[in-house]
């Protein structure tokens, strides 16, 4: 038996491959079929089933075309209605792979078809369990993302996922491997471990949402206290899992297209084309095609993709590092852009600077809620914009750009190099007047 966790850091996904006699399981796979594939091929085994956790919101699967190039079959959990061809598992139903098999567990409540998969070894062992975003490492998922309005509240959706962790995990073996859909960094749940897979024993005594003396009561108050609202993407993301999407080779060969900039100019005018910049923010200073948006490839790409495009289709061209137009292309589509009709093949940039003589009083105004907060700015102003890193403060002054913002000071380096010059540490101030005058007026004088 073969257990491997495939981790994709920029998205905090964790999908797992398991093999047996030459047999194997996808469990929730990306979008791109391409890695699977090789691995595939690599051990000589052949793919029989795709199980999937759930219907992913944070991302779309390669569930479709999976199956479709290898003839698996799709699995889910109870209740899971879909428009295409799936086994549709009963609670304690087992499937076998080689000498190993797995039990279904329905266990909802981050979503109501939300199903854990239980791995049992060749000798009838109890051994992991495969759990989605049902139980994470020091979390759970969150009960808000599959609330229907007048149907099932978030209060429902945390009291079954209460139930299912006390009648279907907790009743397992200290012993068993806890395998989750995520780890740190993905919105799916509130406060999740930097580690991705621990013993189920270990995290009854850590895991707050495990507490053996817990109420229901209770743990319905502490998993749903403080849920942000989720990105706009989620629930598009979800629909294209539910009821199908483009094939992945046919988004890969329409957007890593070489355009050139007479072809880029067409495509904006006629289908209405984002240009979005995947370079280094260093690079987009510099010099970048007119009225783009910049969001870099090397950041946390996707979830702010997600965050700050609100329509899925969107028609999107490209300009990208040199060798990575497929690898953005293909980040895209995980998250459910699929409209990319190409990248820019030769450098057209004009030069232009963010600068202007002055920085007016701060005001925080978080990256995520850039669009709802568009009433609060003037084009006509002078703004001083700086982040932590100098990541998110170049994708805000990008979009302020495009829509006409000329007046903006961006700060190399973030709040960290205001820090660095200031030559204290962060525990010494509270708030930007903490740091003397000099050092802002040198930082800003140091921006560009």
């Amino acid at each position: 038996m073969k257990v491997e966790q495939i981790y994709t850091g920029c998205l905090a996904e964790a999908a797992y491959y398991i093999e047996s006699e030459g047999e194997a399981i996808i469990i929730d796979p990306l979008r791109e079929t391409k890695p699977y594939l090789e691995k595939l091929a690599e051990n000589g085994a052949k793919l029989k089933y795709i199980f999937e956790t759930h219907f992913h919101a944070d991302f779309v699967s390669g569930h479709i075309d999976l199956a479709e190039k290898t003839g698996a079959t799709i699995v889910y959990g109870p209740t899971a209605n879909t428009t295409f061809d799936i086994h549709q598992a009963k609670d304690g139903e087992v499937l076998t792979l080689g000498k190993v098999s797995f039990k279904v567990l329905h266990t909802p409540g981050h979503t109501p078809e939300s199903t854990t998969y239980l791995l049992k070894d060749e000798a009838g062992k109890e051994f992991a369990i495969f759990t989605g975003d049902t139980l994470f490492i020091g979390d759970v998922g969150r009960p808000d993302l599959a609330q229907k309005s007048g149907e099932v509240t978030q209060e429902d959706l945390a009291g079954w996922l209460y139930d299912s962790l006390r009648e279907k995990i907790m009743t397992l073996p200290d012993e068993v491997l806890v395998y989750p859909g995520h780890g740190a960094g993905s919105a799916c749940g509130k406060n999740m471990s930097k580690e991705t897979w621990d013993t189920l024993g270990r995290q009854k005594q850590t895991n707050y949402a495990l507490r053996a003396d817990m109420s229901k009561s209770e743990f319905i108050k502490e998993v749903t206290a403080g849920l942000m609202p989720p990105p706009q993407y989620f629930a598009k993301n979800a629909k294209m899992n539910k009821s199908g999407y483009d094939s992945i080779d046919e988004v890969l060969q329409r957007g890593a297209t070489p355009i050139s900039a007479d072809e880029l100019e067409l495509i904006v005018e006629a289908e209405g084309a984002l240009v979005l910049d995947v370079r280094n923010e260093q690079e987009f200073k510099t010099g970048f095609v007119p009225n783009s948006i910049f969001i870099g490839i090397d950041g946390s790409f996707a979830p702010w993709v997600g965050a700050l495009i609100p329509d899925l289709k969107q028609p999107i061209v490209l300009v990208t590092p040199e060798g990575r137009e497929e690898e953005v292309v293909t980040r895209l589509a995980r998250v459910g852009y699929d409209n990319t009709l190409g990248y820019l093949k030769i450098d057209v940039r004009k030069p232009t600077e963010f600068i202007s003589q002055h920085a007016l009083a701060a005001e925080n105004i978080p990256l995520d809620y850039i669009n709802n907060n568009m009433h609060k700015l003037s084009p006509q102003h002078t703004y001083y914009l700086h982040c932590g890193g100098g990541y998110r403060s170049m994708v805000f002054a990008s979009i302020l750009r495009a829509r006409g913002f000329e007046n903006l000071i961006d700060i190399k380096g973030g709040w960290k190099a205001i820090e660095a010059q200031a030559n204290i540490a962060k525990t010494d101030f509270a708030c930007p007047t903490g740091i003397p005058q000099e050092v802002i007026d040198e930082a800003i004088a140091n921006a560009i």
